[in-house]
């Protein structure tokens, strides 16, 4: 690879400084492989399932700033469901980077030990370069009515959602619903009749978003399908006019948090340049891609020139409804908890 770029590195750099690179990179060829100006660097972004066309795009902006800064760079991206993308982490996928669905996905990998203490705080935002919703999918011309969470439940309505043991949106989804009846003013005990009525209308829990997109969207399954804010973009724009989008008076406010694996980076020497990618998505650049994609982007001014396409909403955060994570994760989605008892019965 390095042969043959050998002319523009003529052009660029002129002979004395060549025959120094040259010497450089041939020493480093026989090392450890971590030295030499020119040498591509590669790093692993291990993220959630419906992030991908997002990411494409990130990766090949800033592959052009690191490239207009002479540094040479390949980004592989790992894609799945979120609470599956992080035990692959902690069971040995060598990221340098996760972009995960959840707090408690990516804070998993701190109880680990890949994570320091205080991950969050590592980057602006609470380590937030964007946030998003779930909304709701519907069928051209909203053939069932449905505009709110209490629709759900009515007779002959199919809900298309996925597994909130696997999924980061099937989580979020769940605790939306949970949510809705919380802030109504219901008790849990109201909170539980009503999601447990509204799994009954589920007819197949997929593992992923993604998943559940096509179950719904190609598979033509479902009169609903509770997503991501920017997964019902992607939905709409490939339909062809097929499909609409709802928005409820009322939806969670979802933090899908980025963070550089600490022990990853440390190991691979990679550290600088991982922090360089993630802080790329707080640039205007970045910041920009992210409102593409239907992502709602952390930085104000950015959000305020899209929101015609971010309407403003009444969003409640997990902690309001349901605890902090660490409480919620094993009060509803450990074995045994309030989704396996619903879903069973």
């Amino acid at each position: 690879m390095f042969w043959g770029r050998l002319p523009g590195l003529v052009s660029s750099f002129g002979g004395i400084i060549l025959c120094s690179l040259l010497c450089a990179l041939i020493v480093g060829c026989g090392g450890s492989g971590s030295g030499g100006a020119a040498e591509e660097v590669s790093l692993l972004n291990v993220s959630y399932d419906p992030t991908r066309e997002l990411w494409k795009d990130v990766n090949a902006a800033f592959q052009r700033t690191e490239e207009a800064a002479g540094r040479g760079i390949v980004i592989r991206q790992s894609h799945g469901a979120s609470g599956s993308q992080a035990r692959a982490v902690i069971d040995g996928l060598e990221a340098d980077v996760v972009s995960l669905a959840l707090w408690s996905d990516t804070d998993q990998l701190r109880q680990a030990g890949l994570l320091a203490e205080g991950w969050e705080r590592a980057l602006p935002d609470r380590s937030l370069p964007y946030t998003s919703t779930i909304v709701f999918v519907v069928r051209k011309g909203n053939p069932k009515g449905i505009r709110e969470w209490s629709d759900l439940v009515r007779d002959g309505i199919e809900v298309i959602t996925p597994n909130p043991k696997t999924s980061g949106n099937g989580r979020l989804s769940f605790l939306a619903a949970w949510g809705s009846v919380i802030l109504s003013g219901g008790s849990e005990s109201d909170a539980r009749e009503f999601v447990r009525r509204l799994y009954s209308h589920v007819p197949v829990l997929d593992t992923g978003a993604r998943g559940a997109t096509t179950t719904f969207a190609q598979k033509g399954l479902g009169d609903v399908h509770l997503t991501w804010e920017s997964e019902a973009w992607l939905e709409l724009r490939e339909s062809g006019g097929e499909l609409e989008l709802i928005y409820p008076s009322r939806s969670i406010l979802a933090e899908p948090h980025v963070a550089v694996v600490d022990r990853v980076v440390d190991q691979r020497g990679t550290r600088e340049v991982a922090r360089r990618y993630l802080e790329f998505l707080y640039t205007a650049e970045g910041q920009e891609l992210i409102a593409k994609h239907g992502y709602r982007p952390t930085n104000a001014e950015v959000l305020a020139r899209h929101r015609a396409e971010f309407p403003e909403l009444q969003l409640f955060r997990v902690e309001e409804v349901a605890g902090s994570w660490a409480e919620l994760q094993r009060k509803f989605f450990a074995d045994g908890g309030e989704f396996d008892r619903i879903y069973e019965h």
